[in-house]
């Protein structure tokens, strides 16, 4: 099996809030990342995919291909943008790394036209990032 990874890069604002808590249990819970204002990230999202080469390219998957459906189904969608308004798969979504990783995989696993989806991660700072492979 090999494993090929396309990086990219977006940056978004968002704020981590359940509607469900008083202001008290948000701030306690998400602290300064439920600021009312929201906050922003430069996020560094990396789209594995798994398989062998193809015998006609010797690729598991064209990465100008992986390139477009990245932008296409994801950047286009989320860079530049408020994630808990301005994005409509995450509407009623807590928008933490989790969850968006999570989204990602379930708009992205669909449209791979060769090979598995096998992983997203998801960079959110320096220090912090998820990665999703799936139920």
């Amino acid at each position: 099996m090999i494993y090929v990874t396309r990086r990219s890069t977006f940056s978004a604002s968002h704020r981590l809030f359940n509607p469900q808590f008083s202001e008290e249990q948000n701030a306690a819970v998400f602290d300064k990342c439920a600021n009312p204002g929201g906050h922003g990230h430069n996020y560094v999202l990396e789209v594995t995919v798994a398989g062998e080469p193809g015998i006609d390219t010797g690729y598991v998957i064209d990465l100008k291909v992986l390139k477009q459906i990245i932008k296409k189904e994801i950047l286009d969608k989320v860079d530049h943008k408020h994630l808990n308004h301005d994005v409509a798969f995450l509407k009623g979504i807590i928008p933490t790394a989790e969850n968006i990783a999570r989204a990602f995989w379930e708009i992205l696993e669909p449209k791979i036209p060769r090979g598995k989806l096998h992983a997203i991660r998801l960079q959110e700072t320096e220090n912090n990032s998820v990665e999703y492979k799936g139920e």
